[in-house]
């Protein structure tokens, strides 16, 4: 059969665009998740890609890679910022070396309940952040996991007093403020990479960590680890990030809904955390992990690291009147 030029040519217009309609309506974006499947960082993921999807009606969708498996916590910052990976959630100390004035929601024992946690980074301190973030970093955060406080686990002994927790090695990230932190108590701990940490926790590399309930749960840690300081130096945060490249490139109504998507996703995560950590901490005290409070309300370890180390680190947090701010936010 012999097809005329003008018939032939409403044919293959209609063809060429079955074929690029697909992909002119849907897209998939990568989500980059430091922790195992089953912890807060997934909660947070796992609820944004949901509602995501949803106030998209449909058209867009979010895979999540958890356990590392895009990288790095540290590489997924860099390549967010490249434009070569659209989404990250990790811990918040990870994003500090590119944005350092978000240290100032590590400096230890600032942050002092989940509530306080939740208004800092809800208000006008969380804003600043999330501009200077996208300022430094090339990264937005559009979305935080509460995680809880980050508790000291050992495979050794119990640990109570500043003088129990000589001798031990004790992992920490690459982080300044932390490392700061232990030293200030009176150890050296060993910087190390969150992908290395599980491994070097059961070939005794390192004696112990630190990192809330929800992650020692997710990350099974209680198989190579047997004691619990309940510490609270630090309340864990672990940021959504969205590349800013990405996000600009995107049309106003997918903005709308990854920023709305975002917020509700946070709002979740508060709520998981209320709601979980009091069982999970049962769990592991099930699973034969020994949980211990710090002596005499943790005077000591406090006394010694706001007095060396919020001094060494106001300027690059952008100044002691950021920390005396928050502190005031939060009627200190």
């Amino acid at each position: 059969m012999k097809f005329s030029k003008n018939v032939l040519m409403p044919l293959v217009t209609a063809a060429s665009l079955l074929v690029s309609a697909p992909a002119a309506l849907a897209e998939t974006f990568k989500m980059a998740v430091g922790d195992a499947a089953g912890g807060t960082q997934w909660e947070l993921g796992t609820t944004f890609a949901k509602l995501f999807q949803q106030k998209t009606g449909g058209k867009h969708k979010v895979d999540l890679f958890p356990n590392g498996q895009l990288g790095s916590e540290e590489d997924t910052i860099n390549n967010a910022a490249m434009g070569t990976l659209d989404f990250s959630i990790l811990a918040v100390n990870n994003i500090t070396p590119f944005s350092p004035t978000v240290g100032l929601l590590t400096m230890p024992y600032l942050i002092q309940s989940a509530d306080e946690a939740k208004k800092l980074t809800q208000g006008e301190v969380g804003k600043e952040l999330t501009d200077n973030t996208v300022r430094d970093a090339g990264v937005r955060i559009v979305g935080w996991a509460y995680s809880g406080f980050r508790v000291l686990t050992n495979s050794k002994r119990p640990v109570k007093t500043l003088e129990d927790l000589k001798g031990l090695v004790i992992r920490v990230p690459k982080n300044e403020i932390m490392i700061s932190s232990y030293q200030a108590w009176g150890i050296n701990p060993t910087p190390m990479s969150w992908s290395e940490t599980f491994t070097g926790l059961q070939q005794r590399v390192v004696d112990g960590q630190d990192n809330p309930y929800i992650t020692v749960s997710a990350m099974k840690f209680y198989e190579v680890q047997k004691y619990i300081t309940n510490i609270r130096y630090i309340f864990s945060l672990e940021p959504l990030v969205v590349s800013e490249s990405v996000f600009k490139s995107q049309k106003p109504d997918v903005q709308k809904a990854i920023l709305e998507a975002g917020q509700e996703a946070t709002e979740h995560s508060f709520k998981y955390l209320l709601e979980t950590e009091e069982k999970i901490k049962k769990d592991l005290a099930a699973r034969g992990m020994q949980i211990t409070d710090p002596a005499d309300g943790e005077k000591a370890w406090i006394a010694k690291a706001t007095t060396t180390v919020w001094p060494k680190y106001y300027k690059s947090i952008g100044g002691k009147e950021k920390l005396d701010r928050a502190q005031k936010v939060l009627g200190r």
